[in-house]
Formats: structure tokens, C-alpha cells, sequence
């Protein structure tokens, strides 16, 4: 197993147990709302950087 493989892992377990402590804590909305949040402005700056890089 390779470190990347491994690193991918690890970062599938980490987001797995954020799932699971939101709902502990009942803030489940929360981290649903933050998640899309960053999704939808990693969208917006890798538009902005390809058409900077173009």
C-alpha cells in the first residue's frame, strides 16, 4: 500500500467520524450546510483560476 492509498484512508475514516460526531451533538445541519458551502467555493475559485491560467 503506497502513502496516497493510505492518506485517502485516513481522510475517508476522518470525514466518517465527523458524520458521526455531528449527529451526536444534533448539528448535522450544520456540517451539512459548511460542506456544500466549501464544495460550491471550490467550484467558484477553480473557475476563476482556469480562467486566470488560460
Amino acid at each position: 500500500m503506497n502513502i496516497n492509498k493510505f492518506r485517502s484512508i485516513l481522510y475517508f475514516a476522518a470525514k466518517i467520524l465527523g458524520d458521526v460526531n455531528a449527529v451526536q451533538k444534533g448539528k448535522i445541519g450544520q456540517r451539512i450546510v459548511r460542506r456544500t458551502a466549501g464544495r460550491a467555493s471550490a467550484k467558484f475559485l477553480q473557475k476563476i483560476f482556469r480562467y486566470l491560467l488560460r
